[in-house]
């Protein structure tokens, strides 16, 4: 059972969720039931995520289906509470309230709740395709989420028909993905018209990867399909090869073309992607003993001044941090109002930039919507907070003065960068993309979300790790001017 409210929601109560949405809601042991981070501080659990998104207030319903992801589906694995909470979203489905737009923070565009939370049980659908072998989670929870299965589509089906384009495409796609079960297979026929119809031919590259995969799974031909896709993404290659080449013939007439081209939708780090990935898979090379763990800078001695003083062990707060949820007491999504309470300190400096114009940065002032927050700094947290769309993106430490984030224990703050980048490399694990360099060679983990940069005092180099949303894995393309400036 569950409060009728929850703690700090004052718009948020199990009274607000619609009668079947609330029964099978209030009608769960949750406590039995943990996410991906149950228990931890600030974290919210998984009824309060499920209330908060029929939230009136826009910022806590884009949180809400943030944690869906976040808590309930990490890293495309599946927790005791992903199931339960599958069924009681795709009972949120029919409440008017599922009609309003957004920007979410997983797809490009805005579109409906309701289009958003059918993408989730998409996603949630495709992960119980996978074995225990590919790290999904235990075996209960993987035939939980198997049971539920034949439910959810019951309840999916008549979206499958919606007017609204994006609602029928994720309809369709969550349906796509359900029909594995067995038990279900007789249903095959009645939507693989409307799979090649609508999925294979949309915007969204994981859909059309969805179809093809589907179809080619129930015997379909798909070659036509295929080609078109290998042609598709040939023409982009050839198209951004041109529009790179400064000096080359045809570069203003690729820039329009690729300016043409609808939006891909998908979500990076799609279970399909990751799940090619998979196809051949990668022998872990033998190598050296595993390097020890890297160890923080001393600090300076006790009473030194000037601009190069590095903190040392007890003047620092320690951090933990969960990959792409959160570092300390922040979380991504977070407004600056926000995280200003969680530090309980105003930003010294903060940078915004006014219609895709160059960043001003100045003292703590408040600025007008038209202007958009680039980065703030928390001199005495020793953080600098990045944002896009307002909201918490990555969160750079002050390798001098920042607080010591740690790893298995081994800290990520302050240390010499080589020992903190060759123990990180022997402890993660050896696949496609899960190692990447940025163009001033940092080392970027996206197991982890966590970018390692250095900072330099005087003439020494120090680790100053920034911690990474999803979608900030890019570097080059998502940090400002101001921290690739920074030293």
């Amino acid at each position: 059972m569950i409060n009728e409210r929850t703690a700090n929601r004052p718009d948020a109560s199990v009274g607000s969720l619609p009668p079947t949405a609330r029964a099978e809601l209030v009608g769960t042991s949750w406590k039995e039931l943990p996410h991906f981070c149950t228990g931890r501080h600030g974290m919210p659990d998984t009824p309060d995520i499920l209330i908060n998104v029929l939230a009136a207030d826009r910022s806590r319903r884009v949180r809400a289906v943030g944690n869906l992801y976040r808590l309930l589906l990490h890293q495309e694995r599946l927790f005791p509470a992903s199931a339960p909470a599958a069924l009681v979203v795709a009972l949120l489905l029919d409440d008017p309230r599922t009609l309003a737009e957004d920007r979410w923070e997983r797809r490009a565009n805005r579109r409906s709740l309701r289009a958003e939370l059918l993408n989730w049980l998409a996603w949630f659908a495709d992960i119980a395709r996978l074995d225990v072998e590919d790290g999904v989670g235990t075996a209960r929870d993987l035939a939980a989420a198997r049971a539920a299965r034949p439910v959810l589509q019951d309840r999916i089906a008549d979206f499958c028909e919606d007017d609204d384009p994006q609602v029928r495409e994720g309809a369709l796609a969550a349906t796509a993905l359900l029909l594995a079960d067995p038990a279900l297979a007789s249903s095959v026929p009645r939507y693989a018209p409307a799979v090649r119809a609508v999925l294979a031919v949309s915007v969204d590259s994981y859909h059309r990867w969805i179809a093809r995969e589907r179809l080619a799974a129930w015997g379909e031909d798909v070659t036509g399909l295929v080609a078109a896709e290998e042609e598709h993404r040939a023409a982009l290659d050839r198209a951004h090869d041109l529009a790179d080449d400064p000096f080359g013939e045809g570069r203003e007439q690729a820039i329009r073309w690729l300016e043409e081209q609808p939006e891909d939708t998908a979500a990076p780090d799609r279970p399909g992607r990751r799940r090619e990935d998979r196809t051949a898979p990668v022998q872990a090379a033998p190598h050296e003993s595993a390097p020890e763990p890297p160890v923080a800078a001393p600090g300076s001695e006790a009473g030194r001044r000037g601009p190069w003083r590095i903190a040392r062990a007890e003047e620092r707060a320690e951090w933990d941090f969960t990959p792409y949820t959160g570092v300390g007491p922040l979380h991504f999504g977070m407004t600056l109002e926000e995280i200003t309470g969680a530090l309980g300190e105003r930003p010294a400096v903060s940078s915004y930039s006014h219609h895709g114009e160059r960043p001003a940065v100045s003292s703590y002032s408040h600025h007008g919507e038209d202007h958009e927050l680039d980065f703030a700094d928390f001199t005495a947290t020793g953080i600098r907070a990045l944002f896009r769309d307002s909201r918490l993106g990555c969160v750079a430490v002050n390798a001098l003065t920042g607080p010591q984030v740690r790893l298995d224990a081994a800290p990520l703050t302050g240390c010499a960068p080589s020992q903190v980048e060759d123990w990180l490399v022997h402890r993660t694990t050896p696949r496609p993309g899960s190692l990447m360099y940025s163009p001033a060679a940092d080392p970027v983990f996206a197991d982890l979300g966590l970018a390692i940069r250095s900072q330099r005092p005087g003439d020494a180099v120090l680790t100053r790790p920034l911690f990474l949303h999803y979608d900030w894995l890019d570097l080059w393309h998502s940090l400002p001017r101001e921290e690739w400036n920074c030293s």
